[in-house]
């Protein structure tokens, strides 16, 4: 229940940070439709030609507002933010030769404003600074309508702000591109880690019953010619091994294309891991089977079922990829032994066989040594350390010591 209650605690931080910035987003387009407006009304006032401020108006609100889904792939940001600033530019050129337009508004000033941010955050590092000068400066060389009302002092003096103004909205658009960098960059992080854990569970499960139906596979066609009537609890064995690959195959697709809301909904049980210390017999018998190898698993009476589940599936792992390994390299193993032991705060587990390194499997089926690779990854992770190695006399020996409770750093 308390991963349900944390995806549920998600969408709720989600859904309102959603809510806050529609509400963000109504405000600021509300604002900046109300300074258009009064852009219009200050040269109706004045008795300005109207077209041109309508014209210039009209283009910067829609690069603007115009929804990205209704935006047509010629539409880019830099010709947003292009085509406006040259409007702007050009009305400042013509006022200062006829005083019918010359005219001056928030509403303009606000629009440069916006599209320098968006050219700034969003356009290629070459454009965005082509499309930084083009708009700063059709916002500071605004005072210059005025060239012949004012002295060049006072139109400095008013372009000072102006300037500042820009200056503001160019850093918070640079601000803005490398918080989306970021976001770019850690989101790419977790989809490789999201496909790292998926190849591990693929290799954990999928691999381990695969390479358990092609030992029985070959295990039947030896029998067939000598004990015919002892295949049916092989065949038995591999429809079974078949039924979880293809179980544990269906979680990952699941995981694959639902994420992981997908994942509980298909997994039986919400608050037990993939694998844990219940399931262990299950693995060990499974392993075993009618014609495998004895394969015993003995527990300490000290061993908690409680572990946390991070814990106890690395455990299940560590003994999954072992087994494995026996299957793969040491097919003439005769004794497995599987022990779990608790001492000092930590989960001891142990795997040893009895195998001389017989290898009759085909070379693609004898892996590329990458499950002990995520095992010491994923047993290090959690605090713990991992040994693998021959034994004194023969046989092969994995031994995996886990801290035995939750870590807080």
């Amino acid at each position: 229940m308390a991963d349900v209650n944390l995806l549920s605690a998600t969408d709720g931080l989600t859904t309102t940070r959603t809510r806050r910035q529609g509400c963000l987003r109504a405000v600021g387009i509300t604002t900046l439709i109300l300074l258009a407006a009064a852009d219009v009304l200050i040269a109706g006032a004045n008795g300005k030609t109207l077209w041109p401020v309508l014209l210039l108006l009209s283009l910067g609100l829609a690069a603007v507002l115009r929804p990205c889904a209704r935006r047509p792939a010629w539409l880019t940001p830099h010709l947003r933010a292009a085509v406006p600033a040259g409007a702007s530019l050009a009305l400042t050129a013509v006022a200062t030769t006829t005083e019918r337009v010359r005219t001056l508004g928030p509403g303009e000033v606000a629009v440069l404003q916006c599209l320098l941010m968006i050219a700034v955050r969003t356009c290629s590092p070459r454009w965005a600074v082509l499309c930084a000068v083009l708009t700063g400066g059709a916002t500071v060389v605004v005072p210059l309508r005025f060239h012949d009302v004012i002295a060049t002092e006072d139109a400095l003096l008013f372009a000072l702000p102006l300037a500042l103004l820009t200056g503001v909205s160019a850093g918070l658009g640079g601000c803005l591109r490398s918080l989306d960098h970021r976001r770019a960059v850690a989101l790419a992080e977790t989809r490789r880690s999201e496909r790292l854990a998926m190849a591990a569970d693929l290799h954990d499960f999928v691999a381990h019953h695969v390479t358990g139906i092609l030992v029985q596979t070959q295990m039947a066609r030896m029998m067939t010619a000598t004990e015919p009537d002892r295949l049916d609890p092989v065949l038995a064995g591999i429809e079974h091994a078949a039924t979880q690959a293809l179980d544990s195959m269906r979680v990952t697709v699941g995981i694959l294309r639902g994420g992981p809301e997908e994942a509980a909904r298909i997994q039986p049980d919400e608050n037990r891991p993939v694998g844990d210390l219940t399931t262990l017999a299950e693995l060990v018998d499974g392993f075993a089977g009618p014609a495998g190898p004895r394969a015993e698993l003995h527990g300490d009476a000290a061993v908690s079922r409680n572990h946390p589940h991070e814990v106890q599936d690395a455990a299940y792992r560590v003994v999954q990829e072992a087994l494995t390994n026996v299957r793969r390299h040491a097919a003439d193993a005769t004794d497995v032994t599987v022990a779990l032991a608790h001492a000092g705060g930590t989960l001891r587990v142990t795997v040893r066989d009895n195998g001389r390194g017989g290898v009759p499997l085909p070379y693609a089926a004898r892996g590329g040594g990458f499950g002990i690779i995520g095992l010491t990854e994923r047993v290090t992770a959690l605090g713990g350390t991992l040994h693998t190695g021959p034994r004194t006399s023969h046989g092969w020996e994995v031994v995996a010591v886990l801290p035995a409770v939750r870590r807080t750093d």
